[in-house]
């Protein structure tokens, strides 16, 4: 019943999750089931497979997918629209400001101001840009495949 809701879905909203299918991207898209015993919604994840031939989405992009007129396989029912949110890292779309879990990270440094900074605490200004560390240590964008057995070769992409 959950698939039926998604694939009913024109537009979707969705974060990309590691997958090792070609041409394609995974999504997982937040949906709200009702409980008709205790009439509240509860979150649940829905699993959307949507086409991406130039594998433009890395794990953690925030993406708005749209369903294709035709299926074009069994799971890819959708295509990438538009890359809303790269690297998950979220803008408020009214402020134009960025946002740290549910606060605006000038509220953040403004409170680290007035009660004083940590020497743990992270800082934002100072911080490469996010996907700095591809090839490094992520290799998100590289293309994965599933390692069946050991043949004494070096296989850095294997999952």
């Amino acid at each position: 019943m959950a698939l039926a809701a998604a694939s009913k879905s024109l537009l979707l909203l969705g974060e990309c999750v590691p997958c090792l299918k070609h041409n394609a991207s995974k999504f997982k898209v937040r949906r709200f089931e009702l409980d008709t015993n205790l009439l509240m919604y509860f979150r649940t994840w829905e699993f959307v497979y949507a086409l991406d031939p130039e594998k433009k989405c890395k794990t953690g992009d925030v993406v708005l997918i749209e369903k294709c007129p035709e299926q074009l396989t069994r799971l890819i029912t959708h295509k990438v629209k538009e890359i809303v949110y790269p690297h998950g890292d979220v803008i408020d779309p009214l402020t134009g400001k960025k946002v740290v879990g549910g606060k605006f990270r000038d509220h953040v440094e403004a409170v680290n101001r007035i009660y004083g900074k940590t020497a743990t605490a992270f800082d934002y200004d100072s911080a490469p840009d996010r996907g700095w560390l591809e090839d490094i240590k992520d290799f998100s964008h590289v293309d994965t495949y599933v390692k069946y057995h050991e043949n004494g070769e070096d296989q850095p992409y294997a999952v």
